[in-house]
């Protein structure tokens, strides 16, 4: 798979539950086929964003099968690789690389890598661990500096070292070090893909330089954000601009703190767009209250995703 290094828009989808909290297949395939028909330069499940945390193994084998039968190859298949530990992490990447996964999404292993500073020796063995056991382009995650990892220039430097990482995931949601991220990644001998998982402000990291997003926010905007990162990569900053001026505020009140009921939000968005038939989330996560929904339809519509706005933007 030539994706080195990554770019474009990667989807981290949402997924469906009905009221029982069993998944809901009937909502998530035509769903799942509509983001690939989209053409992302890839789709990434068992993610946070789809709650891959709250997913027994057994499910996360089946939402990963269902997803690459749905997609058909019309773009790679990643998936989240959620583990505590080295060994079970390569054995697990493996039962998902058997199952199709085409790349993975290293999740830090918690809680051995919650809090700063992780150290740099211990990121690298893990990473190459995962690497030489598994054989399948990851991707690194560089989280808030609260939770850990917090990733400096030498740790990104050993990092690219291993061939088989593509890209990482910058989901700081920190300014200044998603500048000194892109900083440090340009002087590597080896270009890694920086995909912003800010989702708070998307267009504005591509601006700053990265290649791309891998982000839930295009779960739902998803033909809307890969035109504006197009338009970023070839300078035609106003078509961005004008786009992320409509999308930007959903996606700002959809991760406002707490950035935990980001799920439930997304999901109310995407039952308003007919995706999903509930906007169900796993206990112990909670629903929307009624003025938040209310906000949320206020501000889909505004960004052209449901109602009128909507229509006038697939007429265009």
């Amino acid at each position: 798979m030539a994706i080195n290094p990554l770019s474009g828009i990667v989807s981290a989808p949402m997924l469906p539950f009905n009221p029982d909290f069993t998944i809901d297949w009937e909502s998530y395939r035509p769903y799942v086929g509509w983001i690939a028909e989209q053409k992302p330069t890839a789709i990434a499940i068992n993610m946070d964003a789809s709650e891959g945390p709250s997913l027994s193994r057994d499910e996360q084998i089946a939402v990963l099968k269902a997803t690459v039968e749905v997609v058909a190859g019309a773009c790679p298949v990643f998936s989240g690789l959620i583990a505590g530990y080295t060994a079970d992490a390569v054995e697990w990447g493996n039962t998902l690389k058997a199952a199709g996964a085409e790349g993975l999404a290293a999740f830090p292993p918690f809680p051995t890598f919650l809090g700063n500073p992780v150290p740099s020796e211990m990121i690298y063995q893990y990473h190459k661990a995962l690497a030489d056991g598994i054989g399948l382009p990851l991707v690194a995650f560089q989280f808030p500096k609260a939770f850990g990892p917090d990733y400096p220039p030498e740790v990104l430097e050993r990092l690219a070292g291993i061939p088989e990482i593509i890209g990482l995931k910058e989901a700081s949601f920190d300014v200044a070090k998603t500048i000194e991220t892109i900083d440090a990644v340009a002087k590597l001998p080896r270009k890694i893909g920086i995909m912003t998982g800010s989702d708070t402000f998307i267009f504005e990291a591509m601006l700053m330089g990265c290649d791309g997003a891998l982000i839930g926010f295009a779960g739902t905007a998803t033909d809307e954000l890969i035109a504006m990162q197009r338009a970023a990569a070839t300078g035609d900053f106003a078509t961005g601009k004008e786009i992320w001026d409509r999308l930007g505020p959903l996606a700002r009140y959809c991760w406002r703190p707490p950035i935990r009921d980001y799920r439930p939000r997304m999901k109310e968005v995407l039952v308003m767009q007919g995706h999903f038939k509930s906007a169900a989330v796993r206990p112990p996560q909670l629903p929307v209250d009624d003025a938040e929904r209310r906000e949320l339809r206020r501000l889909a519509e505004q960004a052209g995703l449901i109602g009128e706005g909507a229509q006038r933007t697939a007429a265009e």
